[in-house]
């Protein structure tokens, strides 16, 4: 069995930083950390940020030049930092990992942004 935990949220005024991370724990051999999405009230879950297994990197419009995703295999840890952020990045976010054909998912990290 597989676990990914989300960590880092919080409340953070406009203009400011957070950043996430995403720990992967139990049968992790191999797993693949792959992308951020985020889930606005009232809104379905969209995309924020995407990296392959060999390191490249895709980001929603909305975002990019603000977050950057990453990860540190050696600690089965996806990050994401997020930057310059803005009241409508307000969202829960999520990570997503792939092993052996199976998609796991965390449960997700309250992001608010005041403004």
């Amino acid at each position: 069995q597989v676990q990914l935990v989300e960590s880092g949220g919080g409340l953070v005024q406009a203009g400011g930083s957070l950043r996430l991370s995403c720990a992967a724990s139990g049968r992790t051999r191999s797993i693949n950390l792959m992308g951020w999405y985020r889930q606005a009230p009232g809104k379905q879950r969209e995309l924020v940020a995407f990296i392959s297994t060999v390191g490249m990197t895709n980001y929603a419009d909305s975002v990019k030049g603000r977050f950057t995703i990453s990860r540190d295999n050696t600690k089965n840890t996806l990050y994401l930092q997020m930057n310059s952020l803005k009241p409508e990045d307000t969202g829960v976010y999520y990570c997503n990992g792939n092993l052996n054909a199976m998609t796991y998912w965390g449960k997700g990290t309250l992001v608010t942004v005041s403004s």
